[in-house]
């Protein structure tokens, strides 16, 4: 099972389906799946691309969900808390690298 395994709810009104069911726990038979809702969400749209931030809490603690959405396709990362302010960091500094580029 991944460290920060969640899903989005289905009836959460995101306007995005609730991924596959099957492939998840590991054949565990106990195993279930959290459905907390986001704490906070936010959406980016560009061109085909639907870009969903939902903050999120679990067992675990705090954490990011980033979900590209594409013709039907999701991928999604999970970024702890803990790891936030060098993502941060990290993105201003491509930011900075790419504006001198132009």
């Amino acid at each position: 099972m991944d460290y920060y395994q969640d899903s989005y709810r289905p009836d959460s009104g995101g306007g995005y389906d609730a991924p596959p069911r099957d492939g998840y726990g590991g054949g565990g038979g106990d195993y279930q799946r959290q459905n907390n809702p986001p704490l906070l969400t936010e959406k980016i749209f560009h061109d085909r691309k639907e870009f969903f931030l939902d903050l999120k809490e679990n067992n675990r603690g705090r954490v990011l969900k980033i979900t590209e959405k594409v013709g039907g396709r999701r991928d999604t990362i999970m970024v702890p808390m803990e790891v936030m302010q060098d993502l941060y960091e990290a993105l201003g500094r491509i930011m900075d690298y790419e504006r001198g580029l132009e």
